[in-house]
């Protein structure tokens, strides 16, 4: 099985959420949160701040952490074939924006990140994990936990 760590930031603000427009190399795209894979010896806490200002040029501050969700993707729901089955393990934190730019991530997956209203999240091809940072940062759970978001649709791994 492998293994993923990342720390993704839900940054909402009168009624709109920070959303990344990631495209793969194949074409593929998907709408989901800033955020992305913590490098070795990181931090997550670090890695959110990091990842915020590579995919969108803005510059945040982490207010609180909103919980942690694990995830295993089937080895034949991966895409490219023949890797095995994935354990993703997401950190999702609230950021607030302090400054910077809004612009594409430079040589990366992001080509564009956008302030979306929370009402119009439903009707975008997304990534599970908008879903459940959105879930965390509404329902803040003392737990730190929500119910596992179903795939199908519009809703992706």
């Amino acid at each position: 099985m492998d293994l993923r760590l990342a720390a993704y930031a839900v940054c909402t603000e009168a009624g709109r959420v920070l959303l990344a427009h990631a495209v793969k190399p194949d074409g593929e795209e998907t709408w989901t949160l800033p955020g992305g894979r913590v490098e070795h010896a990181e931090d997550p806490f670090d890695t959110v701040i990091r990842e915020v200002a590579e995919e969108t040029g803005l510059d945040a501050v982490v207010e609180r952490l909103l919980g942690v969700d694990s995830r295993v993707i089937p080895a034949a729901e991966r895409r490219l074939p023949g890797r095995p089955e994935l354990q993703n393990v997401g950190i999702f934190y609230q950021v607030r924006i302090t400054g910077g730019r809004l612009r594409p991530e430079p040589n990366g997956e992001t080509a564009e990140s956008v302030w979306t209203p929370i009402t119009d999240v439903a009707r975008l091809g997304r990534s599970s994990l908008l879903d459940i940072g959105l879930s965390l940062a509404q329902t803040v759970p003392a737990t730190g936990h929500v119910a596992p978001v179903p795939v199908g649709g519009l809703i992706r791994h």
